[in-house]
């Protein structure tokens, strides 16, 4: 279901660490360690709206949607999902996959500026990627 022509927008590729593909969408997760928070994009160019994709391609990404929120709920325990597409900041269609906490640094307001972002720590990256590749059956 790959689009040639496609690529990741140069904001999308310097705030997320690509953890694989799956049919529709490539998967990332956002470089903040306060929150679980992952990306599905969508390989599809001159995609900026859900509605831009066809009936299939729209009925895929909520498939794969669902697949990872679940596998991001199974592996976080998190107390809450959010899902979004904004696109507000970068025009490339993208949804959002946001594990929430009660005792998280936004709680339980939005995420976007409620505390500067902090890096994942190298083991504290792996420990959420491996299980999440896992669950979600993205092979390394």
């Amino acid at each position: 279901m790959s689009d040639p022509s496609w690529s990741l927008h140069s904001r999308l590729k310097e705030d997320t660490i690509d953890i694989g593909d799956l049919p529709l969408s490539k998967v990332l997760v956002i470089k903040d360690a306060h929150y679980p928070w992952l990306l599905l994009v969508p390989r599809r160019d001159n995609a900026v709206e859900i509605i831009d994709l066809d009936e299939v391609e729209q009925a895929q990404l909520m498939t794969e949607i669902a697949r990872v929120a679940r596998a991001l709920r199974a592996v976080t325990k998190c107390d809450k999902l959010n899902i979004a597409a904004l696109g507000n900041a970068v025009p490339q269609l993208h949804v959002h996959v946001i594990a929430r906490f009660r005792t998280d640094a936004a709680w339980p307001k939005p995420v976007w500026g409620a505390a500067a972002q902090r890096a994942y720590q190298r083991e504290e990256l792996h420990n959420l990627v491996t299980p999440l590749r896992r669950a979600i059956w993205i092979e390394n």
